[in-house]
C-alpha cells in the first residue's frame, strides 16, 4: 500500500515537473512582455495551450461567430459549434493559417463571404464536413492539400473550382447529393496530384468522367452504378484501391477484362448483383465479393495464370498474389475448391 501511494506520488510529481518545465520553457522563450501579449490576445471563448502556441482551440463552445484569430495561429479548431457564416474580419491577421477544422457547424454557401477562403494563401487543410453546403465553395486557396466536404448537401460543383488546385492530394465528397450531371469531363481538371477521391454515398448511376490520372484510391461505394465502361481504368493507370461496394453491378455491366488491371491491389465489389467472379489480375491482393449472387467458384476459370504452369512459378515470378478472398453472403457451399488453393498459393484468408 505504501509502495502504491509512493509510486502514484512519484508519477504525479514527474507529470507536474514536466508540465511546469514546459510552461516555464515557453514562458522563458517568449519573454515577459511577449507572454503577456500572448495570453491577452487569446479569444475568451477559446483555449490557447502554452505548449502549443500555434494552435487555437474553439471547438464545442456553442459559437455562432468566429472570434478574431491571432496572427501566430497555424492550426484552428472550430468544429462542433453553431457557426453559420465565414467573413474576412476574423481572419484579418491570420495570414499563417495552415489548418482549419469547421466540421459540424451550420455553414451555407450564402454565408461564405466572397473571396474569404482564397485569401488564406498558406492554408493546406480545410475541413467543412457536416455543414449545410449545397455546392463546393469557391474560390479556394491554391495551396490546398486536403479538402473534406463529406456529409453536406452538395449537388453542384462550380466550373473550374478545382482548376488551380494542383497541390490537392485528397478530395472527400462522400455522402452528398451528386448526380451524374454534376460530374462533367472537366470537373476534376487541374487536380494533377490528386491521390484519393471519395465520391461514395451519392446518387451516381455511371462511373465519373475524367478521374485525375494520378489517383491511387477511388471510393464509389453506395451509389447506383450499373456499368463499367470498356478500358475505363486505362485513364487512371495508378489506381490501387478501388471500392464499388453497394452498387448495382451485374455480370453484363462489366467488360471481359474490366478489372484485369495490374495496378489494382485491393478490389471491393461487395453487395452487388454478380453471379460469377470477374477476371482479375495476378497482382491483385485483396478481393471482396461478399453478398452477391455467386453460386459456385471455379478456380481454373478465375486463375489469372494457367494452373498447368504451376511448376513454372519459380520463387515468386508470376504467381498470383491474392492473399484475402471474401465470398460470404453468396450461394456458395464449402468446402473451398482445391483448384483455388492450387492457383492462389499466397492466400492467407478465405471467407465463405
Amino acid at each position: 500500500m505504501i509502495l502504491k501511494v509512493y509510486t502514484s506520488f512519484l508519477l504525479l510529481f514527474l507529470v507536474n515537473s514536466v508540465w511546469t518545465r514546459t510552461v516555464r520553457q515557453v514562458y522563458d522563450d517568449l519573454g515577459l512582455d511577449h507572454w503577456s501579449h500572448y495570453t491577452s490576445e487569446c479569444p475568451q471563448e477559446c483555449f490557447c495551450p502554452p505548449s502549443f502556441p500555434n494552435a487555437l482551440y474553439c471547438d464545442n463552445k456553442g459559437l455562432k461567430e468566429i472570434p478574431p484569430i491571432p496572427a501566430r495561429i497555424w492550426y484552428l479548431y472550430l468544429q462542433n459549434n453553431q457557426i453559420e457564416t465565414l467573413s474576412e474580419k476574423p481572419f484579418a491577421n491570420a495570414t499563417h493559417l495552415r489548418w482549419i477544422n469547421l466540421n459540424k457547424n451550420k455553414i451555407t454557401n450564402s454565408g461564405i463571404e466572397s473571396g474569404v477562403l482564397s485569401k488564406l494563401k498558406r492554408l493546406l487543410y480545410l475541413f467543412l464536413e457536416d455543414n449545410e453546403l449545397e455546392e463546393v465553395p469557391a474560390p479556394l486557396p491554391v495551396g490546398l492539400e486536403q479538402l473534406r466536404l463529406a456529409r453536406n448537401k452538395i449537388s453542384r460543383i462550380p466550373e473550374g473550382v478545382f482548376s488551380h488546385l494542383e497541390n490537392l492530394t485528397m478530395l472527400d465528397l462522400h455522402q452528398n447529393s451528386l448526380l451524374d450531371s454534376a460530374l462533367q469531363s472537366d470537373t476534376f481538371q487541374g487536380l494533377s496530384n490528386l491521390m484519393q477521391l471519395n465520391i461514395a454515398k451519392n446518387s451516381l448511376k455511371k462511373m465519373p468522367l475524367s478521374i485525375p490520372a494520378n489517383t491511387l484510391q477511388l471510393f464509389l461505394d453506395n451509389n447506383s452504378i450499373e456499368v463499367i465502361p470498356e478500358n475505363y481504368f486505362s485513364a487512371i493507370p495508378k489506381v490501387t484501391f478501388l471500392r464499388l461496394n453497394y452498387n448495382k453491378l451485374s455480370d453484363d455491366g462489366i467488360p471481359p477484362n474490366g478489372f484485369n488491371v495490374s495496378s489494382i491491389l485491393d478490389l471491393q465489389l461487395s453487395h452487388n448483383q454478380l453471379t460469377k467472379i470477374p477476371p482479375i489480375n495476378a497482382h491483385l491482393e485483396h478481393l471482396h465479393l461478399d453478398h452477391n449472387k455467386i453460386k459456385n467458384v471455379n478456380g481454373t476459370q478465375i486463375c489469372p495464370v494457367s494452373i498447368a504452369l504451376e511448376e513454372d512459378y519459380g520463387h515468386y515470378g508470376n504467381m498470383p498474389r491474392l492473399r484475402y478472398l471474401r465470398l460470404d453472403g453468396n450461394e456458395i457451399q464449402p468446402p473451398i475448391p482445391l483448384d483455388i488453393m492450387i492457383c492462389f498459393r499466397l492466400l492467407q484468408a478465405v471467407v465463405i
